[in-house]
């Protein structure tokens, strides 16, 4: 809105977050949290591609380092061994 847009900007990011929460209530509850965890580095990757096409700044060489480095920390998240809890 500061850029001038419509308010109607908002509907795609709020329903990506209701879906993505009612996503998350078929995940195991154990699973849940690092389900949520790894959506973080999702999150600031697709936040940068955002930057560039809608708001038209192009991500330098650390945005996209940065994002690399948090899409790694996910994949950690999400696939590395875990131990059973309970």
């Amino acid at each position: 809105m500061r850029l001038g847009a419509s308010v109607w900007w908002l509907a795609p990011g709020i329903v990506a977050l209701g879906l993505f929460a009612w996503a998350l209530t078929f995940i195991d509850s154990d699973a849940a949290g690092r389900a949520y965890a790894a959506y973080g580095g999702v999150y600031i990757a697709a936040t940068l591609v955002w930057l560039w096409a809608v708001e038209g700044t192009r991500p330098d060489r650390w945005d996209i380092t940065g994002a690399i480095v948090c899409l790694i920390g996910a994949g950690i998240i999400l696939f590395a061994p875990h131990r059973a809890t309970g």
